[in-house]
C-alpha cells in the first residue's frame, strides 16, 4: 500500500474507510468514520468492529458502487477536461469583452473624436483613400462603424497575401492605421477557442475535452446529490478541505446546467459531431447552415470564403451560401454605375440591420453583398447581392429562408455567444466562464490536498462500473458514446488500456488503483 499522508484526513475522501485503529478500545473515541453518501445510513457502532478493516478495503473485493465508478470516471475525465475547460472559458471571456478590450488596447485605430452635427465622409471616399494609402493592397470588405466615436474598417489583402484591418476615420478621412486581425486579444481568443491554434488535431482535442465534460456534468450532479450528506458531516467536524470540496460542489450544482447549454450549443462548430450531424441533415434535405437558393447560380465562392478572417462577421447560417455574379456589361457599356455607397443606400432601403459589413467584389463579375449581421437578434439577419453595374438585387436571403435546423443553431450560437438575450445573456455566460475558472481550479486542488505521499499511486479513487449488473445504465454508456462519437471512441480506447494494460502490470494497476 502507498504510504499515506499524515496530514490527510480520511474525511477528505467519502469513498475511502479510514486506517485500521488499535484494538484498544479507548482509541475508538478518536476513530472517524468514512462519510457516508447520501442515500444510506451510517452503519451503527458495533462492538469490535474497528478490529476489522473496512469491506471496501477487503483484498479482493471491487468497489463496483456506483458512487465509487462515478468518482472514478469524474477524476479521470479531468485529467483531459480540465485544460479544455480553462481554455474555453478563459478564451470565451475574452471574446465576451472583446468590445471593450480592443478598444481599449487600440484607441489609436479604433476610436475617433466626434463633434455633435458632424457628418461622416461617404463609404465609396473613404474606399479611396484606403486604396491611396496601399496600392498594392486589394480591399477585401468595409464594416461601417458601430457608434459616432468609432473608426471605419476595410479588410485588405496586402500585395505579399497578408490579412490586414485598416482603420478610417470616418469625418476626417484619415488613414488611422492597420493591424493584424488575427494577432490581436481577440483575435488570438477566438483561434485558440476553436482549435488550439493546431488545426485538425486542435480542434478534435477541443471536441474530445466538450465531449468529456459533459459526461463529466452528469457525473458531477450524482455525486453532488449522493455525497451531500458526507460533506455536510466534514464541515460538522471541521475536516481539512471540507470547505474546499463543498465550494467545488456547489459551484459545479450551479454552473452544471449552464455548462452543458454552453457545451450543446457549442457542438456544432466541432469537425467530427458537427460534420456527422450536417451530413444526417443533409441527407434528409435539412442543414445546419443556410445554402442562398437565389445565388446558386454559377456561384464562385461562398460568404466565407469572401471574408477571410472576418471573425463572426457573417452570421452562421449564412456562411455557406453561395455567392452570386453581377450581369456581364456588353460591349460600349460604361463602367460600374454602382460602387460602395450604392450597397449600403440598398441595404438601408431593404431593411438591413446595421452596422453592415459589405464585401466588396472580388472581380469584374463579382457582386456587393451587404450583411445585416443583427448582433442580438438572429432572425433579423440578411444578407443583400447587389449587381455591380446596374446596382439591383441580384438575391436576397435570410432567416426566413433558413432551414428549420440551421434557424435552431443559429439561435443557439447566440445564446453560447452571449447576446440573444441582450446583457442578461451577456453577463450570465461570462458568470458562468468564471464559475467554470473555479470548478477547475478547486477541483485539482482537492486532489492535490489528498494526493498519496510516496508508494507511486496517483491517488484515484476506486472504483469500477457496475455496467454488467445494470443494463439501463449499459443503454445509457451505449447511447452517449453513440452521439458523442469522439467520447465513444474515446471510452473505448481508455476501456481497453484499462483491460490489457493496466490490470496486466501490477505497478500500473497499483498506481491507478484498478480494482
Amino acid at each position: 500500500m502507498p504510504e499515506e499522508n499524515p496530514r490527510m484526513s480520511v474525511v477528505d475522501d467519502p469513498a475511502r474507510p479510514g486506517p485500521t485503529p488499535s484494538p484498544d478500545r479507548n482509541h475508538r473515541a478518536h476513530r472517524t468514520d468514512p462519510p457516508t453518501p447520501a442515500g444510506t445510513s451510517p452503519r451503527p457502532d458495533r462492538p469490535g468492529r474497528s478490529d476489522r478493516p473496512g469491506r471496501s478495503d477487503r483484498p479482493g473485493r471491487p468497489a463496483s458502487g456506483l458512487f465509487r465508478a462515478f468518482w472514478r470516471w469524474h477524476f479521470y475525465g479531468a485529467v483531459v477536461v480540465v485544460p479544455v475547460l480553462l481554455v474555453l472559458a478563459v478564451t470565451g471571456l475574452v471574446y465576451l469583452f472583446r468590445f471593450q478590450i480592443e478598444p481599449l488596447v487600440h484607441g489609436d485605430l479604433m476610436r475617433v473624436e466626434h463633434v455633435a452635427g458632424q457628418l461622416t465622409q461617404p463609404a465609396e471616399t473613404q474606399l479611396e483613400m484606403v486604396q491611396k494609402a496601399d496600392p498594392g493592397a486589394t480591399v477585401v470588405s468595409y464594416t461601417e462603424p458601430s457608434a459616432p466615436d468609432e473608426s471605419s474598417r476595410f479588410t485588405v489583402t496586402t500585395a505579399d497575401g497578408a490579412t490586414r484591418d485598416v482603420f478610417v476615420d470616418p469625418y476626417t478621412l484619415d488613414v488611422l492605421g492597420s493591424l493584424d486581425p488575427d494577432g490581436t486579444i481577440s483575435g488570438t481568443a477566438v483561434r485558440l477557442h476553436a482549435d488550439l491554434m493546431a488545426g485538425r488535431v486542435g480542434e478534435t482535442v477541443m471536441e474530445l475535452g466538450a465531449s468529456w465534460a459533459i459526461v463529466m456534468t452528469i457525473t458531477g450532479y450524482y455525486l453532488f446529490v449522493r455525497g451531500r450528506r458526507a460533506r455536510r458531516r466534514q464541515r460538522e467536524r471541521h475536516a481539512r478541505s471540507a470547505r474546499l470540496r463543498t465550494t467545488h460542489a456547489r459551484v459545479g450544482a450551479v454552473v452544471g446546467v449552464g455548462l452543458m447549454a454552453l457545451l450543446v450549443t457549442g457542438l456544432p462548430w466541432t469537425e467530427v459531431w458537427g460534420g456527422a450531424v450536417q451530413k444526417v441533415a443533409t441527407d434528409n434535405s435539412s442543414s445546419m447552415w443556410a445554402e442562398d437558393p437565389g445565388a446558386l447560380s454559377n456561384p464562385t465562392s461562398t460568404l466565407d470564403e469572401s471574408l477571410p478572417h472576418s471573425h463572426h462577421a457573417v452570421p452562421w447560417g449564412q456562411e455557406k451560401s453561395g455567392v452570386p455574379r453581377s450581369t456581364p456589361r456588353a460591349a460600349g457599356d460604361e463602367e460600374s454605375v454602382a460602387n460602395l455607397d450604392t450597397a449600403v443606400e440598398v441595404a438601408d432601403r431593404e431593411g438591413l440591420a446595421h452596422p453592415l459589413t459589405v464585401a466588396l467584389p472580388a472581380d469584374d463579375g463579382g457582386v456587393y453583398s451587404a450583411i445585416g449581421y443583427a448582433f442580438h437578434d438572429p432572425a433579423a439577419e440578411r444578407t443583400v447581392h447587389v449587381d455591380r453595374y446596374g446596382g439591383q438585387v441580384v438575391s436576397s436571403y435570410g432567416y426566413d429562408d433558413y432551414p428549420a435546423l440551421a434557424k435552431v443553431v443559429a439561435q443557439g450560437i447566440s445564446v453560447h455567444e452571449g447576446r440573444r438575450f441582450g446583457t442578461l445573456n451577456f453577463w450570465l455566460t461570462a458568470a458562468f466562464c468564471v464559475a467554470v475558472v473555479v470548478s477547475c481550479v478547486t477541483g485539482p486542488l482537492m486532489w492535490w490536498r489528498r494526493r498519496p505521499r510516496g508508494g507511486g499511486s496517483v491517488g484515484a479513487p476506486r472504483g469500477r462500473m457496475p455496467v454488467a449488473a445494470s443494463p439501463l445504465l449499459a443503454v445509457g454508456v451505449v447511447a452517449l458514446g453513440l452521439f458523442l462519437p469522439v467520447f465513444g471512441a474515446s471510452l473505448l480506447v481508455v476501456l481497453l488500456i484499462d483491460r490489457f494494460v493496466l490490470r496486466r502490470i501490477p505497478r500500473l494497476a497499483k498506481a491507478f488503483n484498478v480494482t
